[in-house]
């Protein structure tokens, strides 16, 4: 293990690729840059408020012991081996190309390698303006940060790939706010995540240069990419099998998110990594009761762009705007068959997932209707999605009537059930039944493959409300408690949070609906 001040980082994005070495601030586009040097701007004081020792063993980083390095996570010294810079990008931003962006608060500090002898780029986000700050001053408020922190460990337990969280700190300074854009901004505490990955290269990363006409940078781009994070791959149509491999690996992620209810909220192309992460965590949230058409984010209204049940086609959509970044470097023909691709990779790990959440021992095409029959059930029932599956884990294999099925499953249920909705339920449960009992495996194995696909625990919108309150009253006792509960989302041991989310929930601010400010 090794204190954050005393390694020796590696800076190979920076010492590949040219960029802005400036260090001016100054928002404004730098054609021919695809980064900017970003020293990140000193807090008032830095205060550690959670540490993930777990990755932080696995990374081989030593706990802070020291002032320098605490100092590290909150922006407030640079060590020596480390060049921060800031990213540029650009993407399509609910569906319209919005040019440059870039790293407008995350600042990467540089590349620490860990005891495996893999590479993690370790960037702090809210520690001030970069070149790609736009109007905005490069912070994160405390309640974003908590949802940071605690969502990417969470879906790092729940199996999902993802980004990691090292660190979350206070600054002691104030951060003005406003958090739903209806002109009522106000002051909040802000806070600086230190998150982690192999890479957070996006597809936007690669649009950018694409849409500058930067050809011979984006091959080098797309050249280091696959040497560096796709080393497998070799010959004359490698660029090919990396985009095939990185529809893949697109497909698994939405099928993970569909898998444990998460709606991401803002699947913009320069939310896409190309690394099959999730990535940016804003107006995120679970599913509570299952509504195809759900976002979380209040800037997506009306047109619910990126609702849950949409996510997948998004995903789609964002890789055909990568295979039109990649059009200089290899045959539209052949990048649109790779393209299309996706739709079979996707539903047949779909499938596979459903099985696994129904408990089926194998998918024919004939069960395929049946996990329709579940989709529109649910869809036209909304029950509680995460309660709805640990139940049917364990629904008798013979059910009488209506009214046992109803009773079985009540507690799932935001409402009382009309009369055809509960023969809706019946009829789905009863050729659910039928199904299940021509499986050839053991009930025991079944139920397993059952309680390894469906989480107990999820990591509800309105339990990081509660704990974000307590935390700016000075309390940490529910934080503490969901930064343990988070590891163990498959057992039991933290049923006090098995429950629907409260009515007093549904249309509170910040436990319902999100806004992208923080």
């Amino acid at each position: 293990m090794k204190p954050l001040s005393a390694a020796n980082y590696k800076n190979e994005f920076t010492e590949n690729f040219p960029g802005d070495d400036s260090g001016d601030l100054t928002p404004r586009q730098t054609p021919g840059k695809l980064y900017s040097k970003a020293i990140p701007t000193p807090v008032e004081k830095v205060t550690l408020l959670a540490w993930s020792n777990e990755l932080a063993k696995e990374l081989g980083i030593q706990k802070p012991d020291s002032e320098q390095d605490l100092n590290i996570l909150g922006g407030n010294y640079v060590a020596d081996a480390m060049k921060p810079y800031a990213a540029c990008y650009a993407g399509h931003q609910f569906g319209n190309w919005a040019g440059q962006l870039g790293d407008g608060r995350a600042i990467t500090l540089g590349e620490w390698q860990t005891p495996a002898g893999n590479t993690w780029e370790l960037q702090l986000k809210g520690a001030g303006p970069t070149a790609y700050s736009r109007r905005a001053d490069g912070r994160a408020v405390l309640r974003s940060s908590v949802r940071e922190y605690l969502m990417s460990e969470a879906m790092h337990y729940l199996g999902v790939p993802t980004t990691r969280a090292l660190s979350l700190v206070t600054t002691g300074d104030p951060v003005l706010r406003d958090m739903f854009y209806n002109g009522n901004a106000a002051y909040e505490a802000g806070a600086i995540v230190m998150r982690t990955a192999p890479s957070f290269l996006r597809f936007g990363n690669f649009e950018l240069l694409n849409a500058r006409k930067e050809h011979d940078l984006l091959r080098q781009l797309v050249t280091w990419t696959i040497d560096r994070y796709y080393p497998h791959l070799q010959g004359e149509n490698r660029i090919l099998d990396w985009f095939k491999e990185v529809v893949e690996r697109t497909a698994t992620l939405m099928v993970e998110w569909q898998r444990v209810g998460f709606v991401h909220g803002v699947m913009n192309t320069d939310n896409m990594s190309v690394l099959g992460l999730t990535i940016d965590y804003g107006p995120y949230s679970f599913v509570d009761n299952y509504d195809p058409d759900f976002t979380p984010n209040t800037t997506d209204l009306p047109g619910r762009r990126y609702a849950f049940g949409k996510q997948p086609g998004i995903a789609y959509w964002n890789l055909g705007c990568l295979a039109a970044a990649l059009l200089p470097l290899a045959e539209k023909d052949k990048l649109l068959a790779v393209l299309e691709t996706y739709k079979e990779v996707y539903w047949k790990k779909y499938y596979q997932m459903m099985g696994n959440k129904l408990g089926l021992d194998v998918v024919t095409n004939l069960d395929t209707d049946l996990i329709t029959q579940f989709e529109q059930t649910l869809a036209k029932l909304q029950p509680d999605m995460t309660i709805f599956f640990q139940l049917l884990i364990e629904v008798p294999l013979y059910m009488r009537d209506e009214k046992q099925v109803a009773d079985h499953f009540k507690e799932s249920f935001y409402k009382e059930l009309a009369e055809e909705e509960s023969q809706q339920l019946y009829t789905l449960i009863s050729n659910y039944l039928e199904r299940l009992n021509r499986n050839t495996i053991k009930r025991e194995v079944s139920q397993q493959l059952m309680r390894n696909a469906n989480p107990r625990f999820i990591l509800r919108n309105y339990l990081l409300h509660q704990a974000i309150e307590e935390l700016e009253r000075g309390e940490n006792t529910l934080f503490t408690k969901l930064q343990e509960a988070i590891k163990e989302p498959y057992t039991s041991n933290y049923d006090e949070f098995f429950m629907k989310r409260p009515e007093w929930a549904t249309q509170k601010a910040g436990c319902s609906m999100l806004s992208c400010s923080s």
